[in-house]
């Protein structure tokens, strides 16, 4: 997965107005932009890495015979840790 280029600025605590000032070229137009944490971003990353890893596994696993429940059982087990349902 790609990372998300990130931009550092000021954010105010009172009125959480964000301002990231940059030396202008001339060509400068306002936007409306959507903007997230961080350490939200980097919660929701890991929280993406983890499920990833698990449907690779239920992509790329085969179970000996007669061993598909004990494999299911296992993979439900990790399901639930990944989405914090334990």
């Amino acid at each position: 997965m790609n990372e998300v280029p990130r931009i550092k600025g000021w954010q105010c605590i009172g009125c959480g107005k964000v301002e990231a000032p940059q030396p202008c070229i001339g060509v400068c137009q306002d936007r409306l932009v959507e903007l997230v944490d961080a350490a939200n971003y980097d919660l929701a990353l890991e929280r993406i890495r983890a499920l990833e890893a698990l449907l690779n596994r239920v992509v790329l696993i085969t179970p000996r015979a007669g061993e598909w429940e004990r494999s299911y059982r296992l993979l439900q087990r990790q399901a639930r840790e990944a989405l914090g349902k334990q």
